[in-house]
């Protein structure tokens, strides 16, 4: 089902879910198009969610301070671009992120302050309470998706409580997918994009049982291609999708539903990819987690899948 030379032809086949007897529709935020939810005069920050986690999408100055106090569990910072610098402190200590890189924050109090403009991503499961209610599509999980399960973390790092930073541009490698970092809740795959269009006859269409997959658009213009299943009940039918989204955007697309994401302008076309919690699969391959010695996968008896 993937395209031709896509490394994700070799996964591991995982446990089928059981038959979906309905689906939630795809949402999707475009965050170009609409004002930001927390505006100040260092920073502008949008929010969208799926059913498990948040995206936070945030322009920011020199001197803008994001701070959590009470946060119920680990999120990440990524920052896409080079030339972007911040600082990111908890209580046991603090380390700088510079340029294309991927963190992650600990629970508990956490304080964010950029050295250095530029775009940041903050992602987060929808734990956090008051960021889920600021999400400019929060009124399409009022319901809960049927096919996602309850939402469990993944074990704690090896080595206690600290900012955790790795590299966005580490070089590629023959049968690797994409730079794979993992933590206990969320997981990225951040990859370089492609300059100009997608070949239309050379598209991935694939699904998956029960996980949300958020491709965030960073730069360019996609469609995102989306088909559901047909089941007995009718009424549970959903219409193909083929929205077209610009950057910066979040489509959340839910299971079982399949899709793939075309890129059409004839520029840099890049999509950053998380997952909430990590995903198996991905995990199962050896060295396709660029930071598994940090972030143990759990053990069959705890149930991940």
């Amino acid at each position: 089902m993937y395209g031709r030379n896509d490394l994700r032809a070799s996964l591991a086949p995982q446990p089928r879910a059981p038959a979906p007897t309905g689906f939630k529709k795809a949402s999707y935020a475009r965050f170009y198009d609409e004002a930001p939810q927390e505006r100040s005069e260092l920073a502008d920050s949008w929010y969208a969610r799926g059913q498990t986690m948040i995206v936070g999408y945030s322009e920011a100055k020199a001197g803008a301070v994001f701070e959590r106090i009470g946060q119920p569990d680990e999120y990440a910072i990524i920052l896409p671009d080079d030339g972007v610098e911040i600082e990111i402190g908890i209580a046991e200590g603090s380390m700088v992120a510079k340029g294309k890189s991927v963190a992650f924050v600990p629970a508990g109090e956490s304080r964010v302050r950029v050295l250095k403009a530029g775009r940041i991503l903050r992602l987060f499961t929808t734990r956090a309470e008051d960021l889920a209610q600021k999400c400019c599509n929060a009124a399409d999980y009022a319901t809960d998706d049927p096919n996602v399960p309850p939402l469990e973390a993944w074990p704690d790092p090896v080595g206690g409580r600290r900012v955790r930073v790795y590299p966005g541009d580490v070089a590629p490698q023959q049968g690797r997918f994409g730079r794979i970092y993992r933590g206990s809740t969320i997981m990225v795959n951040f990859g370089d994009g492609r300059v100009g269009p997608r070949a239309p006859d050379n598209l991935s269409p694939h699904y998956h049982d029960d996980f949300e997959q958020y491709s965030i658009a960073l730069d360019g213009d996609y469609i995102h291609h989306l088909r559901w299943p047909w089941i007995s009940d009718s009424t549970q039918w959903i219409a193909d999708d083929h929205e077209r989204c610009a950057a910066p955007s979040v489509a959340v697309i839910p299971p079982p539903a399949t899709h793939t994401s075309q890129g059409i302008a004839p520029a840099l076309n890049r999509l950053l990819d998380a997952f909430c919690p990590p995903r198996l699969d991905f995990s199962l391959k050896p060295g396709w987690v660029l930071n598994a010695d940090d972030y143990p996968m759990p053990s069959p008896k705890e149930g991940a899948e």
